[in-house]
């Protein structure tokens, strides 16, 4: 009897137990579904309800900031770019501020910004704390009510699907002879930031890993622009840079929003190229307008122009039987993309910069990197060294000041400040850069402190006039003008002026005619200067590297058929007080045979040029 007495004890020990279970669990819900809920009579319980929507209203204007400017409310202080770099620290996308993710400082440092969950709910905390008290509570005012609030304190949580808000606020609400204080307040606001964020991390995380951008860019590269090939004919090949980056600028802006994430419509094959492997359950865009800061530097050029000679029509080498114009430029391209990860109402955007180096993509970064990096060479400037830049009556001239060694060009500052520091090289290149005067290159070890000075020429923009038999000529030549401290090539009749300075010239005409020759097919072997392996390439000791050119039968269509050259020394007297060149060379026979189009180079060796300033 003890026994049965006591298990019904138990039992209602469990049962109790098992309620006051139920209630807590009921009561947690209630007060999560309803967190600032309080008792309050009729006469108060819209004004803090107008209180409440004030904080909702604040939480969702900064979620939406926050996703706007990349994950700042506060975004972090500009940079500005340069022309070594044309990135700032923010991208200007419809007048919003987005900071870069990734991104190359104005002397090419990688730099990143990539803020936290952690930071962006103490963003979104302090953004709150401020807005609040900007809540418009006029209309009870005038209902004779007194409301009391300053000095808030608030904490957020980012969570999957919603944002919670908690306020520690005195708030005194009176009206009627009737005074409350409530301190504690929660709102708990829908919305897909957490997850939207995490989405635009792995998209981050996978371009700096797999550098899928990047590979992209090099492939619109080769697509749109001359990289190394080899074109047939006996005439050189020329592109204007100019021209070349407009492809360039267009073609990105296409193929970056023609990218998708895996799992979306596939129309055809071409569409298949254009997949990211993403695996995300949201939205994904991916934008580049030709608008945005960007920048494209090619070598080798000789001014606006890219320029391949031809080979096997050489004055005194006979006819080779072939012609070919072998041809390889080096570009730097870099330009911003921005990402955007969305969801039905809600967009978390943020911008990269997209680096090509010397026809590469750049160096991958860690799955989760942070801080900066930069090139070895520009990393640590610590050799003082002041630097002064004159015109030729030696009245100072502001000039921007790199330095160029093993590959790589440092932007150390101008002219015009007193501390200038370099990297330690041996036989680098100081480069001096003047709006009005020529660049001037000279050879500089940077192991010691010291000073240069400079002497900066100016330059004056003339009109070419070309004449062939001494009457006015507007079809296609091509006009050189070249000295031991300037080269330029002047693809005419659409290029019509130079800049030139005092100094001593060889201009050399080249003028092309249609013509309709055979040569035969050949192998030629091409040979190219590298550098060497180990210690001799380091110090910059090259080896030569051969290879064969197979080239079929080939069609000439394009022949020199007229030109000449000249020495000429031009004082800056004479440039000061003329407004344009005039050039007269004389016309060669039109070539129907392989001999003769040989004897037309032959006689440009031996024909001059007429050349007078007018």
């Amino acid at each position: 009897m003890e026994l049965k007495g006591s298990k019904r004890g138990q039992v209602t020990i469990f049962v109790i137990i098992a309620i006051i279970l139920v209630a807590a669990t009921i009561i947690y819900f209630l007060a999560r579904e309803s967190p600032s809920r309080v008792d309050l009579s009729p006469e108060l319980s819209p004004i803090y309800n107008h209180f409440l929507s004030c904080l909702e209203e604040d939480a969702l204007l900064g979620i939406k900031i926050l996703e706007q400017q990349g994950g700042y409310i506060e975004v972090p202080e500009f940079e500005s770019g340069s022309s070594y770099s044309p990135f700032s620290s923010q991208l200007d996308f419809a007048g919003v501020p987005v900071p870069y993710w990734y991104y190359l400082d104005f002397a090419g440092r990688v730099r990143e910004q990539i803020p936290t969950k952690t930071m962006m709910e103490k963003d979104l905390a302090t953004f709150v704390s401020k807005e609040i008290e900007n809540c418009n509570l006029d209309e009870y005012y005038s209902e004779g009510a007194d409301i009391q609030f300053e000095g808030a304190e608030s904490k957020v949580e980012i969570v999957e699907g919603e944002v919670i808000i908690k306020m520690d606020l005195d708030l005194e609400l009176s009206k009627a002879n009737e005074t409350v204080v409530v301190k504690d307040h929660e709102v708990v606001v829908s919305s897909e930031l957490s997850g939207l964020y995490d989405s635009a991390k792995q998209i981050y995380e996978k371009e700096q890993t797999d550098l899928f951008l990047e590979k992209y860019a090099i492939d619109i590269l080769r697509l749109n622009a001359p990289v190394d090939g080899v074109e047939i004919g006996c005439a050189p090949e020329i592109w204007v840079a100019d021209e070349v980056f407009s492809d360039l600028e267009s073609s990105i802006e296409l193929n970056t929003m023609a990218l998708k994430k895996s799992g979306e419509l596939i129309e055809d094959e071409e569409d298949a190229y254009f997949v990211v492997d993403l695996e995300i359950d949201y939205g994904v865009r991916f934008m580049n307008s030709k608008n945005w800061a960007h920048s494209f530097e090619v070598n080798p050029s000789e001014g606006n122009l890219l320029m391949a000679e031809p080979v096997g029509n050489s004055a005194g080498l006979g006819i080779l039987g072939f012609c070919y114009v072998p041809y390889h430029f080096v570009y730097n391209v870099n330009y911003p993309v921005l990402a955007q990860v969305y969801s039905e109402e809600e967009i978390f955007q943020f911008p990269m910069a997209v680096a090509i180096r010397g026809n590469k993509e750049r160096e991958a970064l860690p799955a989760v990197a942070s801080g900066f990096h930069e090139s070895e060479v520009c990393k640590y400037p610590d050799t003082l060294i002041l630097v002064r830049t004159y015109d030729k009556n030696l009245n100072p001239v502001l000039a921007d000041i790199t330095y160029e060694c093993l590959g790589e060009s440092c932007k150390i500052g101008n002219s015009s400040e007193e501390n200038l520091f370099f990297p330690q090289c041996v036989n680098g290149n100081l480069v001096a850069n003047a709006e009005g005067y020529r660049e001037q290159i000279v050879s500089l070890s940077t192991v010691d402190e010291g000073s240069m000075e400079l002497i900066m020429d100016k330059e004056y923009e003339l009109e070419i006039n070309l004449k062939l038999d001494s009457k006015d000529y507007n079809l296609d030549a091509m006009v050189i003008f070249d000295s031991p401290e300037f080269s330029r090539t002047i693809l005419y009749p659409q290029q019509k002026t130079i800049s030139l300075a005092e100094g001593e010239y060889e201009i050399h005409v080249q003028i092309y005619k249609n013509v309709s020759l055979t040569l035969g097919s050949t192998t030629q072997e091409q040979c190219v200067d590298v550098p060497r392996s180990g210690i001799g390439g380091f110090i910059g000791l090259t080896e030569k590297e051969c290879y064969e050119i197979n080239l079929p039968e080939q069609a000439i269509t394009n022949a020199l058929s007229g030109g000449g050259k000249d020495e000429v020394y031009v004082l800056e007297s004479t440039l000061e007080n003329s407004n344009s060149i005039v050039i007269d060379v004389e016309s060669f026979p039109k070539p129907v045979t392989i001999n003769q189009l040989q004897d037309n180079y032959n006689l440009f060796e031996e024909k001059g040029a007429s050349v007078y300033f007018q």
